[in-house]
């Protein structure tokens, strides 16, 4: 594998990151809204990601670069899960036994998939600039 396809495969895990950092982002600002435009709660975003592998060929040269080629975002779903029911009778969106359809978001596992998202991006940031000293360092061995 040269030092293009490490960069190529870590920018496709520093895009699909922060992607993933966006749909946190949406499902942290959104954890009260109990009415969108489509109606009810808002729904919790959830990235779906997917091998951007290319296929496989003859030689094993190929096949390893083939099957190197880093990640990318397949989808962004709506949680099916359903609402989570909070007892709150004042609230302008409660129903008649006073109970609001609140967005089944968990603040905890948010911001820990926060951080992971964070630690993994970190990680291909690494991955780049380590990528980057050795090409430059082979530049300075063909001086």
């Amino acid at each position: 594998m040269d030092i293009f396809t490490t960069m190529k495969i870590s920018a496709s895990a520093l895009k699909a990151q922060r992607i993933r950092m966006n749909a946190i982002s949406s499902n942290l600002a959104n954890i009260e809204t109990t009415r969108t435009p489509d109606g009810g709660p808002y729904r919790k975003r959830e990235v779906v990601f997917q091998s951007s592998q290319q296929g496989f060929a003859n030689t094993l040269d190929i096949q390893m670069r083939d099957a190197a080629q880093g990640v990318k975002v397949s989808q962004i779903q709506a949680s099916n899960q359903p609402p989570r029911m909070v007892y709150e009778p004042s609230h302008p969106d409660a129903d008649e036994q006073g109970q609001v359809a609140m967005p089944n978001i968990s603040l905890v596992e948010e911001t820990a998939d926060m951080m992971s998202a964070s630690r993994a991006y970190e990680s291909n940031v690494t991955v780049v600039k380590s990528a980057k000293r050795m090409a430059l360092k082979a530049l300075e061995i063909g001086k």
